[in-house]
């Protein structure tokens, strides 16, 4: 660094706390990037992408804030639950506004949403999508991302038992569903 009263530009004016969040938010990017946006296309999404890409803006901006840096990526799970929950409810707002309109435009698969599903699985992933939103991501943090039920619970901010309640209608459901286009 330069002397005081020198006004320090760039990259040398980081800070070493700075330049260590830098390297840990890259380093969950790498690792936990796809996985993020996968799960929000299966919680419903139709911008998976900018969803996940909000989650780690809110990661870097409360990187101070964390417990331990364990911590990140169950926030970031969190955050791309509850961010994709908002967008939805936004969607069907603005789709009851437009209905009322007169202005209703089919819905169209994402770039992502194509990229992500296969062929095979997209019979799975409508009929997930018809589930409730609480039944949908219950099931989705449950047996696409491999979470216990406490992690489920702090994901979605409820308890462990409703999280029982929701996995287990939501499979119903999905049961039910299935069956019926056999």
């Amino acid at each position: 660094m330069k002397e005081t009263g020198t006004v320090v530009r760039g990259a040398a004016a980081r800070t070493e706390p700075d330049a260590d969040r830098e390297a840990a938010v890259a380093e969950l990017f790498e690792v936990h990037h796809l996985p993020l946006v996968r799960l929000a296309v299966l919680l419903g999404a139709d911008d998976a992408e900018d969803v996940v890409a909000e989650a780690f803006y809110q990661l870097y901006r409360r990187w101070p804030r964390l417990r331990s840096p364990e911590a990140a990526a169950t926030y970031l799970r969190s955050v791309v639950v509850n961010l994709t929950r908002m967008r939805i409810r936004h969607l069907q707002v603005v789709r009851k506004h437009a209905a009322r309109t007169g202005d209703e435009r089919a819905h169209a698969a994402s770039g992502e949403e194509r990229a992500v599903l296969r062929d095979d699985q997209k019979a799975l992933v409508d009929a997930v999508r018809a589930l409730p939103a609480r039944q949908r991501e219950a099931l989705v943090l449950r047996f696409w991302l491999d979470l216990r039920e406490s992690e489920i619970a702090d994901a979605m901010g409820i308890t462990a038992g409703s999280v029982k309640v929701h996995v287990s209608r939501g499979m119903a459901a999905l049961s039910r569903v299935l069956e019926e286009r056999r």
